[in-house]
């Protein structure tokens, strides 16, 4: 090159030469879509995030500030295909071109369903989706807790097929049900419903509903993030997800306790009908109350039974009274035989006594005797008291278990007229005489033909075969 042709070059300095550069790249490139894989996301903490987009042969670093962050629709994350909108410019301190994002989407629905197949057989093979996790739903909760917006007919839903079956207690966690934050706040509100102390000023529900209307996938996206998904799984309150529309399908549903296809039906599902419950309630007491009848009529049977092998009352007291008399008889002769017993060794000991003595011992003697006179007249009426003491109870247990004891409850005995009790009607026959009695008497009757009970005609047919009775 000849000194002219380096005399005619313009001098730059490297600066110079970089915001040239990066005039030219950002006018010629104002306005772009890129279609890329997402790679080395990162999100930092001021909230702008430094990715970078790539193909197969290329890589391109890629920058969204914090304002189009807060706007985006799903969370990014590595190998997820996204359309970026935004414009070109360089970094010079590095040399390097980038893209500043002002807009991102996934690369089609189908981009969205493979992330949500891969993460939903992440979370299948941890076990979130398990059936023996699952939790039983309370048959009438006494607070419902409620996640989703404020505002909307799904609340309004809610509450008015709550009021129609049966009106519960409702606690409402207000949330974001789509966009940047979205997640997060239903995630916060299942963990701080779970969070409440069940004894605290504020009631810890029996049961949760997360729910939402319908939409895209993009709309319902915020239900298939992991930390709601997790909450979900991890909620010890019974839960039902209520998201979208009966052919919607996010991954809480799999993570909750039931799935409800519709909002209203996550009301149903939380509650019965209170009319039918009071049905049932008024069924069930109808049955208990035939049962206890039937009970009552099957005891008073057996006990009937069993009243008619009970031995007479005056055979049971037959060999006491017999063993009283008995002893009624000997007791005088015991204490005459007993006085004379006394005189008889009183006069032995008389005759064993010296001439000088015998007037004191005489004195002892007869003083012993008195003594004994005064010892036996009580001991004798205690005796006589004791045995007439079991006389009595010997009495009133004979009273016990007399039939008469029976007929004073309202009972009668009937007697055939050769004086012998009657245990059944087929026993009678027609202008038979019987003697019915009562606690405080007794009647003669006559059993009338239409009461007495009928005989089973025999076949006029002397060929046709009798049947066993």
């Amino acid at each position: 090159m000849s000194s002219i042709a380096k005399a005619n070059l313009p001098e730059y300095s490297v600066s110079e030469l970089s915001q040239a550069l990066k005039r030219t790249v950002e006018d010629a490139y104002g306005l772009v879509r890129v279609r890329g894989e997402l790679s080395g996301f990162k999100r930092a903490t001021s909230g702008h995030l430094y990715l970078a987009l790539k193909d197969a042969d290329a890589l391109m670093d890629g920058v969204m500030w914090k304002g189009q962050a807060a706007r985006l629709r799903f969370v990014p994350e590595d190998g997820l295909e996204v359309i970026a909108t935004g414009r070109l410019t360089t970094y010079p301190g590095r040399s390097k071109y980038q893209i500043v994002i002002e807009a991102m989407e996934p690369a089609g629905a189908g981009a969205l369903m493979a992330l949500l197949e891969e993460r939903k057989r992440k979370l299948l093979a941890e076990g979130l989706f398990d059936a023996n996790r699952k939790r039983a739903l309370p048959h009438l909760p006494e607070v419902i807790g409620i996640v989703t917006s404020p505002t909307g007919a799904v609340i309004r839903d809610i509450l008015h097929r709550l009021a129609d079956r049966f009106p519960r207690h409702v606690l409402v966690w207000p949330v974001l049900v789509q966009g940047d934050g979205a997640a997060a706040q239903i995630a916060q509100a299942i963990d701080g419903f779970n969070a409440l102390d069940p004894d605290g000023p504020i009631p810890r529900p029996d049961v949760l509903i997360v729910a939402r209307g319908g939409g895209s996938i993009e709309d319902l996206w915020a239900f298939n993030e992991e930390i709601v998904v997790r909450a979900a799984a991890s909620s010890t309150i019974p839960l039902i997800s209520a998201v979208g529309h009966e052919t919607d399908t996010t991954l809480i549903d799999f993570a909750s306790d039931l799935r409800a296809p519709t909002p209203t039906a996550a009301a149903e599902f939380a509650v019965p009908v209170r009319a039918e419950l009071r049905e049932s309630v008024a069924d069930l007491g109808r049955r208990l109350e035939l049962a206890t009848q039937r009970l009552a009529k099957d005891r008073r049977t057996s006990l009937d039974a069993l009243t008619r092998n009970w031995p007479l009352a005056e055979r049971l007291l037959e060999v006491p009274r017999q063993r009283l008399d008995l002893a009624a008889d000997r007791l005088p002769r015991a204490l005459s035989g007993l006085v004379r017993l006394g005189e008889a060794r009183l006069a032995r000991t008389a005759g064993r006594l010296s001439p000088q003595n015998l007037q004191a011992r005489l004195a002892e003697g007869h003083r012993r005797q008195n003594d004994l006179g005064r010892r036996l007249k009580p001991a004798a009426a205690r005796l006589i008291t004791d045995k007439k003491n079991a006389l009595q109870a010997v009495g009133r247990l004979m009273d016990s278990l007399s039939y008469r004891s029976v007929l004073s409850r309202g009972f009668a005995l009937v007697r055939d007229d050769a004086g012998r009790p009657v245990m059944k009607a087929a026993d009678t026959r027609a202008s038979a005489r019987i003697q019915i009695e009562w606690l405080d008497g007794s009647q003669q009757a006559v059993i009338s033909p239409e009461a007495a009970p009928k005989k089973r005609k025999e076949p006029t047919n002397p060929d046709q075969p009798r049947l066993i009775d």
